[in-house]
Formats: structure tokens, sequence, C-alpha cells
């Protein structure tokens, strides 16, 4: 498959990207973002602009030539108005996936949300809120999407996270980590195992719960192949 990934510079789109580049499946990867990655590989293309949403800037894009875009992109809500939040969510996302459904619509769009989105649109968290409408209207849209609401996400493989706050929060936490997996199995995923899952649910024939894909639903996509002897 070729894939379109927003967010690459990110933790989650970092781990996303590593698991692309390492799976057979996928044969190429175009990273749209601001800043260059400082990554090479074959299978890899970037386009750098100012405003990453602007799919109709030059170089034209053969839109129709890819299988799934993997949305990765996105901020905390932390400090933000809600107006400015929703023009980084909502606006930025769906002017993304606009033209994307109207090019292709066989594509696979698979959003990054989170655990906790109101799909209501009328709950008192404003993160919860956006990120609701930012859903319904992606479901609404002539593609394939699913909504991916991870946990707990672990950083693994090198992976790094590119706010400082998180990344001293991952630093102190690691150790608890392991124990929660066991003790709440369902909380939390790996970075990796959110890239393993994207690329399943873009592959023909994988057997998908849902539209709305919880942690549970994540790790059991995003697990490894059995080992045979």
């Amino acid at each position: 498959m070729n894939v379109i990934l927003f967010g690459a510079t990110g933790m989650i789109g970092r781990g996303v990207l590593r698991e692309c580049l390492r799976d057979d499946s996928v044969t190429s990867v175009l990273a749209i973002g601001r800043t260059p990655l400082g990554v090479s590989h074959p299978k890899l293309r970037e386009r750098i602009q100012p405003d990453p949403s602007d799919l109709s800037a030059p170089p034209a894009l053969d839109l129709a030539a890819y299988d799934a875009c993997f949305f990765c992109l996105g901020v905390s809500s932390v400090g933000m108005k809600e107006e400015a939040y929703r023009r980084v969510t909502y606006d930025l996302t769906l002017a993304v996936a606009r033209p994307l459904a109207a090019a292709n619509p066989r594509l696979t769009f698979v959003y990054v949300s989170g655990e906790g989105t109101d799909s209501t649109e009328r709950g008192r968290s404003m993160w919860a809120r956006v990120k609701g409408r930012t859903e319904n209207d992606l479901l609404e849209l002539p593609f394939q999407a699913y909504m991916f609401r991870p946990g707990i996400v672990q950083p693994v493989r090198g992976v790094p996270s590119k706010t400082r706050l998180y990344r001293a929060l991952y630093a102190v936490t690691a150790p608890l980590v392991p124990l929660l997996r066991r003790v709440a199995p369902n909380l939390v995923i790996t970075s990796e195992a959110l890239g393993r899952a994207m690329i399943a649910v873009a592959t023909p024939g994988t057997e998908v719960p849902g539209r709305i894909l919880r942690p549970q639903d994540i790790n059991r996509l995003g697990a490894p192949p059995a080992r045979h002897n």
C-alpha cells in the first residue's frame, strides 16, 4: 500500500512511520509536515510546507494513488481556547480528509483521537467535544474511516516524545508501565502496536471490530505475528 502520513515528527507519528518503513506490505510513505524528519529510507518521501493541510499546494499530488492516510497530527488542549483548539484539531483534519475522500473513496483514513472523546459533542470537556465532532464528521465522509482512541501510549524502540513535559513524565513513569500493563492490559498500548494496528486496518481482509477502536482493539490488531517453530 501507498501511505500518506501526517504528524511524523511527533511520538505517535514517529512510531507509525517506523512500522510503515519496516512492513513489507507498505510500498511507499509520503510524510507531510512543516519540518524535516531527519530520516532517510528508500520508501520515504517528504513534503515540507508551511500549511500541512493544503493538499493543493504545488507540486501537484495524485491523491487517488494513495491507499491509506494515517493522521497522527495533533496538539495538547492545555492552555488553549476552544476556538484555537478547534482550528488545529477539527479544521486542519477535515481540510486534509475532504479532498482525500473526494479523490479516492476506497482510501482508508485512520485518525488518532483519544480515549474519553465525546461523540455526543455536548459534554463539559472542551477537547472531548472537539474531538467528538472531528470523529463524527470524518465518519460521514465517503471513505473507510477509523478512529483510534489510544489510552496510555508507551513509546518503544527508541521513539521519543516531541514534548519536553511528556518526555519527563515518560522517564518518571517508565518503571511503572510493566506493572500497569499487567494490572490493566487494556489501558496501555505501545507506539509499535499502534503503528502495526494502523497498517492492519488498511490491509484488505482484516477483521476490524468497528470504526471506533479502543486500546484493547488496537492491542489485538497490533499484536506481533505468532512465531512458528
